[in-house]
């Protein structure tokens, strides 16, 4: 193995990795959203109890203190978890260029050896030829 096929493996491993954790950070992302969706449904159950029952709409007010707090929380996470998502995508793009770079590289090596092994061989196979012409000549 060369050093330039250790170092494809190296960046498609970083590349593996980082498809990992931004398929992690888009899952968090989704369960955040989830997260929001039930409370706003919390919430309007919540309402709806508050106003068919006058004795419950008192403490209403608590609650709804604390559903505020509950909603600025997950916003944020939501969106600390958004940003670290698009840095990890730019970081992936680069990630996987960086490994293209390497798989050209290589191929471009591979391409260069056998066209030089073609032209040896093609050299054998002329040297082959006027060696079997001269002797024909000969006779």
């Amino acid at each position: 193995m060369t050093t330039l096929d250790s170092l494809i493996r190296l960046h498609r491993w970083q590349v593996d990795e980082q498809r990992r954790q931004l398929a992690a950070l888009d899952e968090l992302a989704e369960k955040l959203r989830e997260d929001l969706r039930r409370l706003e449904a919390e919430q309007a159950n919540e309402q709806a109890v508050a106003r068919s029952a006058p004795e419950i709409a008192f403490s209403y007010g608590s609650y709804a203190g604390a559903l505020v707090e509950r909603r600025r929380n997950l916003l944020a996470s939501l969106a600390d978890a958004e940003t670290r998502a698009s840095a990890a995508r730019e970081s992936l793009a680069t990630a996987f260029q960086e490994a293209k770079r390497y798989e050209i590289a290589a191929a471009r090596r591979r391409l260069t050896r056998r066209l030089e092994a073609d032209r040896v061989e093609q050299a054998k196979m002329d040297e082959l030829a006027i060696d079997i012409h001269r002797r024909a000549g000969q006779r």
